[in-house]
């Protein structure tokens, strides 16, 4: 009887260990935009389910929430977001969802860049005039990364160790990024340094890798430019002989196409600033972006 009975204990005993020893369902997270869902893949791998709101080629100033969102927000392990004035809609989710969980601010610990007012209400479409394109510096990205990993492993104290080693080999590869984007720019003439785009999403770049940027709409995709913008953009084109002239993936073309055509100029080709590409597209991640958009700038600057 004796033997009977150990030899069920020992045959159960895999049956038992089994839901202990199976991978963990995954760790649900919401991120509020396709930047920074792709962190979240990057830094959490396998032990995370991201669902991403506003998705690639998704414009997040005019983003409009859908009732499955709110659910998602409310029932998600973690929600990350931008901050910095870049997501206004997910404030107003956040509350009609009744959110109880965790939000991590991927801006956290970054000093913001003023946006200036031109004169025409450009500048102030982002909370306090702040510009909340931060992660368009790689030095920003690698703190975003650091904030939100430390919020992944706070959601899910289990899976510390996993996120923290895939933080050190994600801040690796952002760190030699960055020296190759300073290399890249730095083959390009300081004179030539200028470029024109659809709207103003790339003050951060501007000023971490000493590139000009000019845009006839202003910080925010919803604002329209005035004839007396577009002419004074046509102006500075000819007389700077200014020949780096990009779309954005999710503008209005229209505008820049009327200035190139005024200004006898060509559009280079589409930068991606605000969302990424689609997995099939040119920017399917953060990385893949910058790649792309310094693959693009430099020859367009160097005429």
């Amino acid at each position: 009887m004796y033997r009977r009975n150990l030899l069920a204990a020992a045959l159960a005993l895999p049956a038992l260990a089994r839901p202990a020893l199976a991978q963990a369902v995954p760790l649900p997270v919401v991120a509020s935009f396709s930047i920074l869902g792709d962190m979240v893949r990057q830094l959490g791998g396998s032990r995370v389910a991201v669902r991403v709101l506003a998705g690639p080629d998704v414009d997040a100033h005019t983003f409009q929430p859908r009732p499955a969102d709110a659910a998602a927000v409310r029932d998600a392990a973690l929600v990350v977001r931008n901050g910095l004035g870049f997501e206004p809609w997910l404030d107003r989710m956040l509350r009609s969802a009744g959110r109880k969980g965790p939000v991590a601010v991927a801006s956290t610990g970054i000093r913001p860049r003023a946006m200036a007012d031109d004169g025409h209400g450009h500048g102030h479409g982002h909370a306090h005039g702040q510009d909340p394109h931060a992660w368009q510096d790689l030095a920003n990205g690698r703190s975003y990364a650091r904030t939100v990993a430390a919020a992944l492993a706070a959601a899910d104290p289990a899976g510390a160790g996993h996120y923290r080693d895939r933080a050190s080999a994600y801040d690796a590869r952002l760190a030699a990024l960055d020296a190759w984007v300073r290399e890249r720019i730095a083959t390009v003439p300081e004179a030539r340094r200028k470029v024109v785009t659809s709207h103003d999403a790339f003050g951060y770049f501007a000023a971490a890798y000493g590139v000009e940027f000019l845009a006839p709409q202003g910080i925010s995709t919803e604002s329209e430019p005035s004839a007396a913008q577009v002419g004074r953009l046509v102006r500075l084109l000819k007389q700077q002989n200014i020949s780096a002239l990009f779309l954005e993936n999710m503008a209005n073309p229209a505008t820049l196409q009327r200035l190139a055509a005024e200004a006898g100029v060509t559009v280079q080709g589409r930068l991606y600033a605000d969302a990424l590409s689609p997995p099939d597209g040119p920017a399917p991640d953060y990385e893949a972006m910058f790649r792309h958009n310094v693959g693009l700038l430099v020859p367009a600057m160097a005429g």
